[in-house]
C-alpha cells in the first residue's frame, strides 16, 4: 500500500474510483452521482488541485493480481487560514477492508498541518451513509451542518471537528441543525400543529413530526392517512412538499419530484466501509 500524490495522467482512474465509491456508499441517484463526479473529479478540476498550493490531493495504491498495483482510493482537502479540511475521502469498494481509508485520512491531515493548518475538520455529505460513524473514529465531533452547492443543487454536509480545538466554529460558517420549529412544511397546512397535506385524490395525509428520516436536501417525515397514525400513507418530502416518495428494497428513500434522497445507515455497511 502506497500513499502519494497522483500524476496528471491518472485523473481518469481517480474519476473511476470516485464514481464506484459513491455508487456504493451514497444514497443518491446514479444521475446525481455522475453529475457530482463530473464536477468534482473532472480532469481539469483535479489538475487544478494539484497546482494549488493550498490544496491536498493524495491517492492510495493497492496490489492487484499479477503483482501490479492500481489507484484504489483518493482523499482531497485544503488549507484555509488555521483550518485544514478533509472534504473527500473515497475508497474503491473492491479494495476496502485493508486500512486504506485510515491511511489516506492520516496522510491528508499530516499534509494539511504541513501546509500550515493548526486545526482539522472534515465534512461528510449527509448522503454518505457510511462515512459519518467512520470519521468519528478519529475523535472528531459533529459540530453542525452546512448547505453547499454540488452540481447545481443544494445538499447538506455535516461538519466534524476536533472537540479540543480552540476558537469559535462560527467563523467557518457552520449552520446548526434545524429544530422542529424551524422546519418548513411546503404544500402543507397546519392543523393544531400537525402538517396536513392534500393528496392528488383530494384526501388528507397527516405528517408526523417525530418520525423523521434525514435527506440530502431536507428531512423526510412519515405521513399517515388517518389522524390516529394507524395507517401509514408513505413519506413526505419537506424539501418540496411532495408525497411522491419511493422506497426501494434497501430502504432507500427518494423523492420523485425533487430527487431529495435518504439511505438507511446500517452498522453492517459501516463496518466494512473504508477501513
Amino acid at each position: 500500500m502506497e500513499i502519494r500524490e497522483p500524476e496528471p495522467d491518472e485523473t481518469g482512474r481517480i474519476r473511476e474510483v470516485a464514481d464506484s465509491a459513491m455508487t456504493t456508499s451514497y444514497g443518491l441517484s446514479p444521475a446525481r452521482i455522475d453529475a457530482i463526479a463530473d464536477e468534482q473529479f473532472a480532469d481539469d478540476t483535479l489538475e487544478g488541485r494539484l497546482d494549488d498550493q493550498s490544496s491536498v490531493l493524495l491517492v492510495g495504491e493497492a496490489d492487484v493480481d499479477g503483482g501490479e498495483s492500481t489507484i484504489a482510493g483518493v482523499v482531497s482537502g485544503s488549507v484555509d487560514g488555521e483550518w485544514g479540511e478533509v472534504s473527500w475521502l473515497l475508497v474503491d469498494p473492491e479494495h476496502r477492508g485493508r486500512g486504506l481509508g485510515t491511511s489516506l485520512f492520516e496522510a491528508a491531515t499530516e499534509a494539511l498541518r504541513d501546509g500550515g493548518a493548526e486545526r482539522i475538520r472534515a465534512t461528510v455529505l449527509e448522503a454518505n451513509t457510511e462515512g459519518h460513524q467512520w470519521v468519528e473514529r478519529f475523535d472528531l465531533v459533529r459540530e453542525g451542518e452546512r448547505s453547499i452547492e454540488l452540481a447545481d443543487e443544494s445538499v447538506v454536509s455535516a461538519v466534524y471537528a476536533d472537540p479540543d480545538a480552540d476558537g469559535d466554529l462560527e467563523e467557518v460558517a457552520i449552520e446548526e441543525p434545524s429544530t422542529d420549529e424551524d422546519v418548513d412544511f411546503p404544500e402543507a397546512a397546519l392543523e393544531d400543529g400537525t402538517p396536513v397535506v392534500t393528496t392528488d385524490d383530494g384526501d388528507e395525509a397527516f405528517v408526523e413530526r417525530d418520525e423523521e428520516e434525514s435527506g440530502t436536501a431536507a428531512p423526510f417525515y412519515a405521513a399517515y392517512a388517518d389522524e390516529g397514525r394507524a395507517d401509514q400513507f408513505g413519506y413526505y418530502c419537506s424539501n418540496c412538499g411532495s408525497l411522491d416518495v419511493e422506497m426501494d428494497e434497501m430502504e432507500r428513500l427518494e423523492c420523485s419530484n425533487c430527487a431529495n434522497s435518504h439511505a438507511e445507515r446500517s452498522k453492517e455497511s459501516y463496518d466494512r466501509s473504508h477501513l
